[in-house]
């Protein structure tokens, strides 16, 4: 079995790829479905934005018992599991790089 990918990209930040599992978390906390190609266009990312921060803000924090919706079993350097809320931070970024340049981020094209 072909493990999914997701590439975003932007002319505004470097491109940031995640698992399948934690791209299409990504797009639902979005309030889309997961989808091999897609747009988040310039215009709607400031709203994009708001609902993805608020989503992360909502998630529970990662223990050994809850896995956070994340389909692994890593952990960060201290041995605490690393979470969803960890692993979505960089298209935070990514998002106000690109809010703040008026770029729109792309994937699977």
């Amino acid at each position: 079995m072909r493990l999914m990918l997701y590439k975003f990209k932007s002319q505004a930040a470097s491109d940031l790829i995640l698992p399948g599992p934690q791209g299409d978390a990504l797009l639902r906390l979005l309030g889309r479905q997961p989808t091999p190609q897609g747009i988040f266009e310039a215009g709607d990312l400031a709203a994009l934005l708001q609902r993805l921060e608020a989503g992360l803000a909502a998630l529970p924090e990662p223990s050994a018992d809850v896995d956070d919706m994340d389909t692994d079993d890593e952990a960060d350097d201290a041995g605490r599991p690393v979470g969803l809320r960890q692993r979505l931070w960089p298209v935070v970024d990514m998002m106000r790089r690109c809010l703040a340049a008026g770029e729109p981020i792309v994937w699977g094209v």
